[in-house]
């Protein structure tokens, strides 16, 4: 399996290699030359696998075994999950007939990203290892300088899945005042030598812009040898498709049915996922395109609905308060731009000109293949200097029509956010954070819109997929709570190993401007400090 640029100027890089290099030299981001298809018998061979052992499978498909031997990946998958509080990693929680919520939050930070980057953090130093035992005597020893934006949750997961790695300095770099108070502490409170936290004054977005003008810096790149953790890393995307497989066994199990009967096959599945930077949703994409049944993946947006928008009027536009985002009780999706978007947009431009949507294309046509491949990646080249130029592009109908096989969307207020979680913890005894109350509230909208029939009357079935543990968000949860007769935060919500964590010493670096420049200072003098020699 080899990987290309969504913006078509680099092609064939191994999985090493896009995996260490996070963003494609020319601006775009790695996506594999094409998507497998699960094997004849997947459904009876893996029906009972547990999540490691599901993870396997599914990476083995992308992963040669010349890159990572199956034995080293078996390694590197159990010492990932080995950190995660439940059995299943990812377990399936019934709420009410036909809605289920996928728990993504049983991590070492209590965060979906912890699926991701337990297992990246392990891959970094993978790779870097045998790099350096390839090395001759006295050679240079590899590193990595690992950099990421967050708007939360990447930050800590990132540095819980980094921290004390071999030969790898992590900088994340989080908008100052705009991450929960204990967000900003899971990142700060952690003291070991090769972490660094930068507090950027301004949004997300001016992070992530920073994130982006650094990897496109050739000269700071190559000195530092910048990686990425951010959802521009296609081995984010990668491992977080196995949960969307984990839920449709977990379902299948609780159910009662036998995955290669006839009976499952008439259950239809559907995903409703909270999103703002569009990589947890593009997972579920992925397991769709290699065979997993699913009928719909609800995009499920904050007020920050450049998604939504886009879905309804085929245009991807800016849309900002003041020129920035609007800041909500969702704060991981006030988000302007959705970087992995450029993934999916790929698809869809390759799928327009082919005309034939959910399969891969001429597959038995080399020639084709790459000639439409390579149209696809001018075409988004185009869409994004638009973007960046004009603060919009537009696609075709057929484009969505293509997007909307699978996709659909809804906006969720702060107000609906609130609502949602009171209702579902005086219904269903089952406290949501903001951002799982967004999707769970879109699905229910889209639900009752579309008439349909929640099991067991009927043969859909929702899965909510639940991105956040709800002590992460302590505003919004007793701003919902507060006037409920005996709730109690701390009782019934808080995690033990959140008690004191905001009195905790902390390490943070302040940056005044949302400026690359002075990032790029921040970063060597403390990395000088850090005893790396550049």
């Amino acid at each position: 399996m080899k990987y290309r640029s969504t913006r078509g100027q680099v092609k064939d890089y191994t999985f090493e290699e896009a995996v260490m290099a996070g963003l494609s030299p020319d601006g775009g981001l790695f996506i594999p030359h094409h998507i497998p298809s699960l094997p004849d018998n997947w459904r009876q061979a893996w029906s009972s696998l547990t999540f490691q052992q599901l993870a396997v499978e599914i990476l083995s498909l992308y992963i040669e075994d010349s890159q990572i031997p199956r034995p080293d990946l078996e390694d590197l998958i159990q010492r990932s999950y080995s950190t995660f509080r439940h059995e299943q990693v990812t377990p399936l929680a019934k709420v009410k007939d036909g809605l289920y919520v996928l728990e993504l939050f049983h991590g070492p930070t209590f965060a979906f990203k912890d699926v991701a980057l337990q297992f990246v953090g392990n891959l970094f130093e993978y790779f870097l290892e045998r790099r350096n035992k390839a090395e001759t005597e006295g050679g240079k020893t590899h590193r990595l300088t690992v950099v990421g934006a967050t708007s939360g949750d990447t930050g800590s997961a990132a540095i819980y899945g980094l921290r004390n790695k071999k030969n790898v300095s992590v900088f994340i770099l989080h908008p100052n005042g705009r991450v929960s108070p204990i967000q900003e502490a899971q990142m700060t409170t952690v003291l070991d030598k090769n972490v660094h936290n930068l507090c950027v004054k301004g949004t997300f977005d001016d992070c992530q812009d920073i994130l982006k003008n650094l990897f496109s810096n050739r000269e700071f790149n190559d000195k530092h040898h910048l990686g990425a953790v951010n959802s521009i890393n296609w081995a984010r995307i990668l491992a977080q498709t196995v949960y969307y497989f984990q839920a449709y066994f977990l379902l299948l199990r609780s159910l009662n049915i036998d995955p290669a009967s006839a009976e499952a096959d008439k259950i239809k599945f559907d995903f409703s996922v909270p999103t703002g930077n569009f990589g947890d949703i593009l997972a579920g994409y992925y397991a769709y395109r290699m065979g997993l049944p699913t009928n719909k993946l609800i995009v499920a947006t904050n007020e920050n609905d450049i998604l939504y928008r886009f879905f309804n009027t085929n245009a991807y536009e800016k849309q900002t308060v003041d020129g920035n985002a609007k800041e909500t009780l969702s704060p991981a999706m006030d988000i302007l731009v959705s970087s992995n978007f450029e993934r999916l947009l790929w698809y869809l431009a390759r799928d327009s000109e082919a005309d034939n949507g959910r399969t891969e294309v001429a597959t038995h046509d080399t020639v084709l293949n790459e000639t439409l491949s390579d149209q696809a990646g001018q075409t988004v080249a185009q869409w994004m200097n638009e973007l960046k130029t004009k603060g919009v592009f537009r696609v075709s109908d057929k484009a969505v029509l293509h997007a909307r096989e699978i996709f659909d969307a809804a906006m969720v207020t702060d107000k609906e956010t609130v609502e949602g979680i009171r209702n579902y913890q005086q219904k269903h005894q089952y406290i949501l954070d903001p951002h799982t109350s967004v999707g769970v509230v879109a699905a229910d909208r889209l639900t009752e819109r579309d008439h349909l029939s929640l099991l067991p009357q009927g043969n859909e079935v929702m899965i909510c997929l639940a991105t956040a543990h709800p002590a992460k968000f302590s505003e919004a949860v007793e701003m919902a709570l507060k006037d409920e007769q005996g709730f109690d935060f701390q009782a019934q919500v808080l995690p033990k190993e959140f008690i004191g964590l905001l009195d905790k010493e902390r390490s943070v670096v302040h940056v005044d401007h949302a400026n690359p420049q002075l990032v790029m200072d921040v970063i060597e003098k403390e990395l000088k400090a850090e005893g790396v020699i550049f």
